[in-house]
């Protein structure tokens, strides 16, 4: 009996081990957890309610919080907080007529989300304790979203739309890191199903995935016109990602057993992953060394070599693995 106790009082202090300078959060959407992993290790150092239905996380700046889209496809409309550091979910913000919050991105201080039911994007401000802003795009399944640098531009996935918008801060109301004022809208036709997309390094394009159609439209930034459809056959897509260097685009699909890697610069798919039964949520190391792919119907991350382009590793965090961030302390 003894011997049993000192295991399972190791075991406890394995999970409660203290959160890494840079750490990886994964949601597992049935489990309704946030788990912190160490990525030296692959290891789950703290595991923490993520809230209901949890589909995207974001950290904070300093690596201090995260915050929980709350989804239910427009059943809920909260944000769950989390204290990294303590290890410890705080709180749920409330987002009143929001309903349906699902894309995530911290960016200037402030928390950027999409809710998809409200058809909506918008800023939650942790310091006020308020939503601060909100930009309707009068599209159908407003899904995720990515904040520019210096905050001046905004784009957004619609999926039944089948659309991509983008937002500009007007030219007279450009005051650097202000979300309100006149802003305007570009809806530009991306095919069905759009969903997951990303921007280049530099910029200057989005590439966008179209789950229905399975090709991949790559819009010019600055014109807002697609200046290319690539035939990548990612029926299914779910996410889509640029490696750091901006060499590759991985695009996850739920529709089948690979992650698709394209070659960015040729505009060719070079690979195609075997993975599982499908994978969903992917996260790039910011040093570029590694990706790491929520394969959700297997309960498993996958974890891929930048440089071979190889899976090197898997671990587990519960049922059900879908959204991922890196959190990094200063």
């Amino acid at each position: 009996m003894k011997t049993l106790l000192v295991m399972t009082g190791l075991a406890a202090a394995a999970l409660c081990a203290e959160t890494p300078r840079a750490a990886l959060l994964v949601l597992a959407k049935t489990d309704l957890t946030l788990s912190i992993v160490d990525p030296a290790s692959l290891k789950v150092v703290a595991r923490m309610p993520s809230g209901p239905d949890p589909h995207e996380v974001a950290a904070s700046s300093d690596g201090r919080f995260a915050y929980i889209s709350n989804y239910g496809g427009g059943a809920y409309h909260t944000l769950t907080v989390v204290d990294l550091v303590a290890q410890k979910t705080l709180h749920a913000v409330d987002l009143g007529a929001l309903w349906g919050p699902h894309g995530l991105m911290f960016a200037g201080g402030k928390v950027w989300f999409t809710a998809e039911a409200a058809k909506v994007a918008g800023s939650y401000d942790p310091s006020a304790k308020k939503v601060d802003w909100i930009m309707g795009t009068g599209q159908d399944g407003t899904h995720m979203i990515h904040v520019f640098e210096g905050g001046q531009r905004i784009a957004t996935s619609n999926m039944r739309s089948g659309t991509m918008s983008i937002f500009e801060k007007a030219r007279a109301n450009r005051r650097r890191g202000a979300p309100g004022g006149e802003w305007e809208q570009t809806v530009i036709p991306a095919g069905r199903g759009v969903e997951g997309f990303d921007v280049t390094p530099d910029g200057r394009e989005l590439w966008s995935a179209s789950a229905q159609e399975g090709t991949i439209a790559v819009i010019d930034v600055e014109s807002k016109r697609v200046v290319q459809t690539i035939a990548g056959d990612v029926k299914g897509a779910n996410r889509l990602k640029f490696t750091p260097d901006g060499k590759h685009v991985f695009v996850s699909t739920l529709g089948g057993p690979e992650v698709v890697i394209l070659d960015a610069a040729a505009r060719r798919v070079i690979k195609r992953l075997k993975t599982g039964r499908g994978a969903a949520g992917m996260q790039m190391q910011p040093d570029g060394k590694r990706a790491y792919v929520s394969c959700t119907p297997d309960n498993y991350v996958a974890v891929v070599d930048l440089h071979t382009l190889e899976i090197v590793g898997k671990f587990e965090v519960g049922r059900e693995p879908d959204g991922l961030a890196w959190a990094e302390r200063p």
